[in-house]
């Protein structure tokens, strides 16, 4: 019985969580999201707000850890966060079929067959409607969450990937749910997934 594994990453206010766990229920496979960060921070011993802290800053330090070598000791603790959340998404990933949602999960399982790599975007006009309606934000948080998210993602995914979310060369599939919305780009990816697999057994 074979396994398989699809990640996905998103732009801010594309609804990429949501869609993944519609996909996720709809295939009757395990989610993993926030999870994967908290179980890192009760490996390592931290506290999830810390670990939560290490994981948005760890890309902002890039060049200043070159010119103040005391700052070092916050980037160690970055880089043990993420080989930890590295360890879990393998140990995941070999246990069952499952939806990865985020951190470098497309980079860390690079090598895995059966991988499904998505990247989920929209125009910015329909994300920042999706904050302000769905996510009930004043559209001038909206504003700054997206630029500011977007950017940590971009970030993070550089400084341990080396290569940008929506890069189209390390992706399987990219897709603009501003086309179907939520629950279709969720039932047509699904339904693309079960395709690819329809000649073999799902493991749960």
């Amino acid at each position: 019985m074979e396994k398989f594994v699809i990640t996905i990453n998103r732009q801010f206010g594309s609804m990429g969580r949501p869609i993944a766990k519609e996909m996720a229920e709809a295939l009757n496979v395990e989610y993993y999201d926030r999870d994967i960060i908290e179980r890192a921070a009760s490996k390592l011993n931290m506290s999830l707000s810390i670990a939560s802290d290490l994981e948005e800053s760890a890309a902002k330090n890039r060049f200043w850890n070159m010119c103040f070598p005391l700052g070092r000791g916050e980037i160690k603790k970055q880089d043990e966060l993420f080989l930890t959340q590295k360890k879990i998404i393998l140990d995941l990933a070999d246990a069952r079929s499952c939806i990865i949602v985020g951190r470098c999960s497309d980079y860390t399982l690079r090598c895995m067959g059966n991988l499904v790599r998505i990247f989920i975007y929209a125009s910015y006009e329909d994300r920042l409607q999706n904050c302000i309606e769905r996510l009930k934000m004043p559209e001038d948080v909206a504003r700054t969450m997206i630029k500011q998210v977007d950017q940590a993602r971009d970030a993070y995914q550089m400084k341990y990937a080396h290569y940008l979310p929506g890069d189209f060369r390390y992706n399987d599939l990219l897709i603009d749910s501003s086309m179907l919305g939520v629950e279709d780009t969720a039932q047509y990816l699904t339904e693309l997934v079960l395709k690819k697999f329809s000649s073999r057994r799902i493991e749960n």
